[in-house]
């Protein structure tokens, strides 16, 4: 099992969603400050980045967020981070998240958190980034995004095993759980991805 000591959350800023989202980024956060892994996001106050946020730092964990200047500028940040790195632009905001953390867990969000996760995907299927990726899929959210990945890798869009460059969890516990008992992915996979 490898040593895990960050991980980067992907989530919804939105305020309006079913309760089920939120008690499930409450109780991630709780499970990272118990295991002393450091949550990287970021950075927004609200939605089920906040919650995921508060639930961490009541439990004596670490957020460390990572957000661009003109979001700080429009007040759009948490304040109680215990950390925050401040980027210029949105692409060095999701370099900077990917970096920090030891893998990734995509929980449901809105069209800014699909793309965060595509991008990730993207990055590891170009042989980027060698880090885990999972796939948190509270109430079945992502299904359609699951069928339509498994579509293009039926339909030859992507070769069979860039369907393992991800992996889907039910719940919290399962999804730190799969970041922790990951394989190293290959330095050499990024030679594949085009063919």
């Amino acid at each position: 099992m490898a040593q895990v000591s960050s991980i980067c959350v992907y989530c919804a800023s939105s305020t309006k969603i079913d309760q089920a989202y939120v008690d499930t980024a409450k109780e991630l956060g709780v499970l990272l400050a118990e295991k002393n892994i450091a949550c990287i996001n970021g950075a927004g106050k609200m939605g089920l980045m906040g919650a995921v946020s508060d639930a961490t730092l009541q439990n004596k964990g670490r957020v460390v967020g990572v957000i661009p200047r003109f979001m700080v500028d429009n007040g759009w940040f948490h304040v109680s981070l215990s950390e925050l790195h401040v980027t210029e632009t949105m692409h060095e905001r999701k370099q900077k998240m990917a970096e920090l953390a030891d893998g990734c867990i995509a929980l449901p969000g809105g069209i800014g958190t699909l793309e965060e996760l595509i991008e990730v995907i993207t990055w590891k299927q170009l042989g980027l980034y060698n880090k885990p990726i999972v796939i948190l899929n509270t109430k079945n959210y992502y299904d359609l995004l699951l069928q339509l990945l498994k579509r293009m890798a039926d339909e030859k869009f992507m070769r069979p095993m860039h369907t393992e460059l991800w992996a889907v969890a039910q719940t919290p516990a399962e999804a730190i759980r799969l970041i922790e008992e990951a394989e190293a992915w290959p330095d050499n996979y990024g030679k594949f991805a085009a063919l």
